[in-house]
């Protein structure tokens, strides 16, 4: 009798590698997905903190507002120094010495 194949257990055994080798790579294409997906996740996460903080910082800076320009300040104060005078709270040289203090001449 004349054989013309590998015969059955050589059939089984080809079948076997060939399914092996089929799910040794499906498991790495499968890892690798979900590689990538989770890059993209953390990816995405990192978005949208980035976004929220940036949010969180606008509105901090909205709500606050803004001080003063420096010069109206000092001239309230010096206004504020010399309604006291007038109304004699405070003396001549006293006014001088706070007007001093605040131009930083003292």
């Amino acid at each position: 009798m004349a054989r013309r194949g590998p015969g059955l257990l050589g059939a089984a055994a080809r079948t076997a590698v060939v399914a092996g080798t089929a799910t040794a790579v499906s498991g790495r294409v499968r890892a690798h997905q979900a590689d990538r997906a989770a890059e993209q996740q953390a990816a995405e996460q990192y978005e949208a903190q980035q976004r929220y903080l940036a949010q969180q910082e606008y509105q901090a800076q909205q709500s606050q507002p803004p001080p003063p320009p420096p010069s109206e300040r000092v001239v309230d104060q010096l206004e504020r120094l010399v309604r006291l005078r007038d109304q004699g709270v405070l003396t001549d040289a006293e006014l001088a010495a706070q007007k001093a203090r605040i131009l930083g001449e003292g």
